[in-house]
Order: C-alpha cells, then sequence, then structure tokens
C-alpha cells in the first residue's frame, strides 16, 4: 500500500525594492563597482534589474544626467588609453635605461 505524499511547493512571491534601496544600488554602481558584484552583494538575482533601475533614474533626470552620463563614458574611455599610454613609457623606460 503506497501512501501519496503532497509535496508543497512554496510559492514565491515577487520581491518589492524601496527607492531609496534602488537609488543607492545605482550609486554603487556609477562609483565604479560591477554589476555582478553589487547585484551579489545586494542579493538580486542578476544585474540587469541594476541597469533598468539606472535608466529609470537617468529618465527622471532628465537630459542633463544622460550628458553627464556621456561625458563620464568619454572620460573612463579617455583614461583607460592614457593608462595604456603610461605603461607602455614605463616599460621603454625600463628597457632603455638598463645599463649593459
Amino acid at each position: 500500500m503506497s501512501k501519496r505524499v503532497e509535496k508543497k511547493t512554496a510559492k514565491r512571491t515577487r520581491r518589492r525594492f524601496t527607492d531609496e534601496f534602488k537609488k543607492e544600488a545605482v550609486a554603487l554602481l556609477l562609483d565604479g563597482h560591477s554589476a555582478s558584484s553589487v547585484a551579489d552583494r545586494l542579493g538580486l538575482a542578476n544585474s540587469n534589474l541594476l541597469y533598468r533601475w539606472k535608466q529609470a533614474q537617468l529618465d527622471e533626470s532628465g537630459p542633463i544626467a544622460s550628458s553627464l552620463e556621456a561625458r563620464v563614458h568619454e572620460l573612463e574611455v579617455e583614461l583607460q588609453r592614457v593608462m595604456r599610454e603610461r605603461d607602455i613609457l614605463k616599460k621603454a623606460l625600463a628597457i632603455f635605461g638598463r645599463n649593459e
């Protein structure tokens, strides 16, 4: 005689986040932390949620915030280029500065 065992499945409910939580999460993202690390730290399912929150905040802020975001991106690209140039110059100095 087999007894039928009913499994109780826990129904997952959608989590709701406060506006303050969303703003702090986006601030971490804008401070230079990677989206995946922020999502892991805050217990979010994936990083796409952060990008949606960021876009929503930019839409609320208007065109000034969008232009600032574009300028920040340009400066980050330029910073990466300058850092590569610096590293190349350091290596060249080390090579040409050897006393043989």
